[in-house]
């Protein structure tokens, strides 16, 4: 059977729009401004799979978001953290000047300044963090806020919504967003009792198409928050899941949180806020004047506390990077030691550089990631990444008792930083993360005294370790995919 060929006329034509195709594809690929490698990689795929590949970029490819934030909000605590600087200020001045640095580099990356708290308590496991919580909403008066990632209808997820639902029928305000994905085992049953007590639930990022014109499989929601009567807030690693609990399950995640009171509070409420507007769809002029009537109830006149606390979030919404470059300052700054906690660690060349180079001016250091995550492929980059750490002089360790779910960094005696980031390319750049860096000794000695108790449980990486040649494979493969992870 002959197949019949294209005369010259068809074959000009389809390969005119064949080029025109990839021209224009390039042209709004290379717009989006990413990092030249994914972009090549994305550029290719489109070329290898016309149609194929542009259904999988236009679902699942770089998206641009953009936030507006609330302006009434905003000005109001920046006004008031002023005045938390002006009592804090010998304190920041004494500092040493790296760490001042870091400070400004905060509030120039994502806006938000140092402000203070009368108290800032490390909370270590689930079990704790959940008691203290439920403590803290049982006593608020006017409202609740809580962002999640993982919100289960497990026995926790129960215990929680049941409270949520009482305070909610004594007349506090109860607003609960979470994320589609992270939660969407919460069925309409599960909901039910909230919507019917009143409480205001929302969705960040709905996958299915709705009123958006494609659904948003990244850029994620992964912060927790916890703000109750704008004076107490928590954040950190625990989602609300029994997979935190170990009440409940013996191999529960080993994970920690942060409760903090005082001023800063209403940057962890402002947070809240700005993402609440942005999932509802709501007017943002409807909400700030709605807000201005509101104010004294959400951000409550506090005295301003002797920690100094600086909330820091970053975000798709925010090209700056805030959280990570946080991180590389903060590891440039060490002159004593770093001691790092992530669950997946993943690093870019610059987060690598700043570990390497500061062990080989002589800082002490040390690295804990869980043995097993519950990705094999995360662990698998991970590990490939052993060998230039341990040259340099890291310490690195392998937690064994349990998942480890912390997300922390020590330095020195003077800084300390838990939140929602992993080391991570993800959380860095993909998924809207808090996290709360408070400077001192407060929460820098009990956070290493957490440390060193962590490292009963694990194990150091030999400098010489032997690894058959498939998993070397693996690993080395593994790490081809970092941009992704």
């Amino acid at each position: 059977m002959n197949i019949p060929l294209l005369n010259d006329e068809w074959e000009t034509g389809l390969s005119l729009a064949w080029s025109a195709y990839i021209a224009i594809l390039s042209i709004w690929i290379v717009l989006q401004k990413r990092a030249p490698v994914s972009t090549m990689s994305w550029i290719l795929s489109m070329a290898l799979l016309p149609f194929a590949g542009f259904v999988v970029y236009y679902f699942l490819g770089p998206q641009r978001l953009k936030k507006q934030r609330l302006k009434r909000l905003r000005s109001r605590a920046a006004h008031r953290g002023d005045a938390d600087m002006a009592l804090l200020h010998d304190d920041i001045a004494r500092a040493p000047p790296a760490l001042r640095q870091m400070a400004a580099l905060g509030r120039a990356a994502c806006g938000l300044p140092v402000s203070s708290a009368t108290s800032a308590q490390l909370l270590s496991g689930g079990a704790a963090t959940f008691d203290s919580m439920f403590e803290a909403i049982r006593q608020a008066r006017h409202h609740v806020h809580l962002e999640y990632y993982i919100f289960e209808p497990d026995r926790i997820g129960t215990a929680l919504r049941d409270l949520l639902v009482q305070k909610a029928g004594e007349g506090v305000a109860v607003r609960l967003l979470v994320d589609a994905l992270g939660s969407k085992r919460l069925g309409r049953g599960f909901m039910a009792p909230l919507h019917a007590a009143g409480v205001q639930v929302a969705l960040f990022h709905d996958t299915r198409i709705g009123r958006r014109l494609r659904p948003v499989s990244n850029f994620r929601t992964h912060r927790k928050i916890l703000v109750c009567d704008g004076a107490t807030g928590f954040t950190g690693g625990v989602n609300i899941t029994d997979e935190e609990d170990r009440r409940t399950r013996p191999d529960a995640y080993h994970d920690v949180h942060l409760r903090f009171e005082g001023s800063a509070v209403r940057w962890l409420q402002t947070t809240f806020l700005e993402d609440w507007t942005y999932a509802t769809g709501e007017s943002l002029r409807e909400t700030d004047k709605s807000l201005k009537r509101l104010l004294p109830q959400l951000q409550p006149a506090d005295e301003a506390g002797e920690i100094p606390v600086q909330v820091v979030t970053s975000g798709p919404d925010n090209p700056l990077e805030a959280i990570h470059r946080m991180h590389i300052a903060a590891i440039n700054a060490s002159c004593h030691r770093a001691w790092l906690t992530t669950p997946y660690f993943v690093p870019g060349e610059p987060a690598l550089m700043a570990l390497t180079s500061a062990a080989l001016r002589g800082v002490d250091v040390r690295l804990l990631v869980p043995h097993r995550s519950d990705s094999r492929i995360v662990s698998a980059a991970a590990r490939s990444y052993y060998d230039e750490l341990i040259a340099a002089g890291v310490k690195v360790w392998e937690y064994k008792a349990r998942m480890l779910h912390s997300k922390t960094l020590v330095v020195d005696d003077n800084c300390a930083m838990i939140g929602t980031a992993n080391f991570d390319n993800r959380s860095f750049r993909l998924n809207f993360e808090v996290m709360a860096v408070v400077y001192g000794p407060v929460l820098a000695e009990p956070l290493a005294a957490q440390f060193e108790v962590d490292l009963r449980n694990a194990a150091a990486v030999p400098v010489h370790r032997r690894q058959r040649f498939l998993m070397r494979l693996f690993d080395a493969t593994a790490r081809l995919f970092s941009p992704l992870l």
